[in-house]
């Protein structure tokens, strides 16, 4: 089982906080789990599957390619501006 966090804007695109899915052998990294997520509609794929996406595995900073096992969380969100 992994849990996933969807934050800021996505939270709001979404109307989803977070979810908790089985691990099976076809998710290996965090692209896998993203391309699952996207397969589920058009608001799916506009929400997750933007180029500058941003995520995150168990609170650390990390890229899509990322490795993944069971117990993980993993955060999406979308890329901080300052000023």
């Amino acid at each position: 089982m992994i849990l996933i966090n969807y934050f800021a804007r996505y939270r709001e695109q979404l109307n989803l906080g977070g979810e908790r899915l089985p691990l099976d052998a076809s998710l290996k990294t965090i692209e896998d789990v993203r391309q699952l997520l996207m397969a589920r509609s058009e608001k799916w794929t506009e929400v997750l599957g933007e180029n500058n996406l941003m995520c995150a595995l168990n609170q650390e900073l990390c890229h899509t390619d990322r490795a993944i096992e069971d117990f993980d969380e993993i955060a999406f969100f979308p890329p901080v501006t300052g000023g």
